[in-house]
């Protein structure tokens, strides 16, 4: 069974900066993608950015330039760097785990999520 804990979120200003990070139990977090998703109030959840088992980097449009996306694998933790943050990026911030080695923006590929935690911004 994996086990996914996100951390880092909270309530800031437009502008500020936060950082996410969520850690995964299991022996082959190193062997799959991981992806972070947003639910926003009354939206569905929507694909934020994904990072391969080589460490290359996805991201929606919305947050290219202002979220980065990484991964320590000795420490099974994957981090979203956020930047520049906007009204819009409040939501629930989910962290996912691939099933298998490919990244996708499709909800369907992944297997197991975190609980979430929420990002608010404030204008």
């Amino acid at each position: 069974q994996v086990q996914l804990v996100e951390s880092g979120g909270g309530l800031v200003q437009a502008g500020d900066s936060l950082r996410l990070s969520c850690a995964a139990s299991g022996r082959t977090f190193g062997s799959h993608s991981m992806g972070w998703f947003r639910q926003a109030p009354g939206k569905e959840r929507e694909f934020v950015a994904a990072i391969n088992w080589s460490g290359n980097t996805y991201y929606a449009d919305s947050v290219k330039g202002r979220f980065t996306i990484s991964r320590d694998n000795a420490k099974n933790t994957v981090y979203l760097q956020m930047n520049s943050l906007k009204s819009e990026d409040t939501a629930v911030y989910y962290c996912a785990r691939s099933q298998g080695i490919s990244w996708s923006h499709y909800q369907a590929a992944y297997d197991y999520w975190g609980q979430g935690t929420q990002v608010t911004v404030s204008s």
